[in-house]
């Protein structure tokens, strides 16, 4: 009997640390910021309103797990201190889900970080930097986030509409696969209209 508890607390121990090795994600790592462009001589006026994702690359996205992904919209209202408020929409669950940020402005323009972090558990720090736009039609932004520890990284493309051309979808993989990024880490969402006028 003795023997047999042994046993089966062995198996459960061997269980347990299986599991905890498969939380413990083997990320591909995240580039220091130097290496990320930075739109030149960023214009925030220009750069508020309404985007929406056409595209998400990063570290933890994965084609298969993520297939089923949703196109979403997120605006960008710019308060008077040259903070943002930034609110997605995202269908879920049959209705309209709102989730709102704040990117605080650092010294260099188009940087910014996540206000009120601590209300945020496990995130030591979190940077938005915007690596191109054009304002009217794209943009290309790269976050970083440390997350108990674990440096985390997305790059996400902007559309005015929802329209993706194979142009701006060839540059986006372009700029994923340069920061260390591979297909398997791209995705294009779902286009839906849920949400997205609203």
């Amino acid at each position: 009997m003795a023997l047999g508890l042994l046993w089966l607390g062995l198996v459960l121990l061997g269980v347990l640390q299986t599991q905890a090795q498969d939380s413990t994600p083997n990320l591909i790592p995240a580039p220091p910021l130097r290496r990320v462009p930075l739109q030149p001589d960023f214009q925030n006026v220009e750069f508020q309103g309404k985007w929406y994702v056409l595209g998400l690359a990063g570290n933890e996205f994965n084609k298969e797990k993520h297939r089923q992904f949703k196109i979403y919209a997120t605006t960008y209202e710019l308060n008077d201190d040259n903070s943002y408020n930034v609110t997605s929409t995202l269908a879920w669950n049959q209705t309209c889900d709102h989730w709102l940020r704040i990117f605080i402005p650092t010294s260099r323009r188009g940087q910014y970080t996540l206000g009120n972090i601590e209300r945020y558990t496990g995130i030591q720090r979190y940077v938005l930097r915007v690596a191109a736009t054009d304002y009217i039609q794209f943009a290309m932004l790269f976050f970083k986030k440390i997350y108990r520890n674990q440096e985390y990284f997305k790059i996400t493309l902007y559309g005015r509409t929802k329209e993706l051309t194979p142009k701006l979808k060839e540059n986006f993989i372009s700029f994923a696969k340069s920061l260390g990024l591979t297909d398997h880490h791209i995705i294009f969402p779902i286009r839906i209209d849920q949400c997205m006028d609203k």
